[in-house]
């Protein structure tokens, strides 16, 4: 029976967007897929609109940097729900760090701004379209993005943490 879920979700798909994907079960019942980056927005809208899937309620949005993966070094990750069928989604997308470009989907599901704003803020992931791209918790000043694997964990020049301090 799952197995004609994950069928059903992919032919809505390939109905409304002429994609060809694929689309596993994980061992928790969660829907998975990976796309292209081009085919994000149109994808979420077809699953937004389906009456049967009726993911209706984006979950969470957020990114990833792995910087051993050439060419798909940063990836956001959605997580969209239908409430009504009780089904969750996955879906990744993957860029390089040369063009961090995905296309916002603050359309579909108003949630994603805030979410957006968090994964421009943290992984200098840009939304194209997005209503008010800029940072939201770390300084306007800032130029590096914090979670990005190359930087620091430690700012090097802090006192409070000085070796000396702890008997070292």
């Amino acid at each position: 029976m799952e197995d004609n879920k994950a069928g059903h979700i992919e032919r809505v798909l390939r109905n409304a967007t002429g994609l060809e994907c694929s689309v596993i079960q994980d061992a928790y019942g969660m829907f998975c897929m990976e796309l292209p980056v081009n085919q994000i927005y149109a994808t979420l809208l077809a699953l937004y609109r389906d009456p049967e899937l009726g993911f209706n309620f984006l979950t969470d949005l957020c990114g990833m940097h792995d910087p051993d993966k050439r060419g798909k070094e940063l990836c956001v990750v959605y997580h969209v729900q239908s409430m009504t069928r009780r089904e969750r989604l996955r879906i990744k997308a993957f860029a390089s760090e040369d063009q961090p470009e995905f296309p916002s989907i603050t359309g579909i599901y108003a949630t994603a701004n805030w979410m957006e704003r968090e994964t421009y803020d943290f992984y200098g992931i840009r939304f194209l379209g997005h209503p008010d791209l800029r940072r939201i918790l770390n300084m306007d000043e800032m130029v590096d993005f914090p979670m990005r694997r190359e930087f620091p964990l430690e700012d090097p020049l802090r006192e409070d943490k000085a070796d000396y301090q702890f008997g070292r």
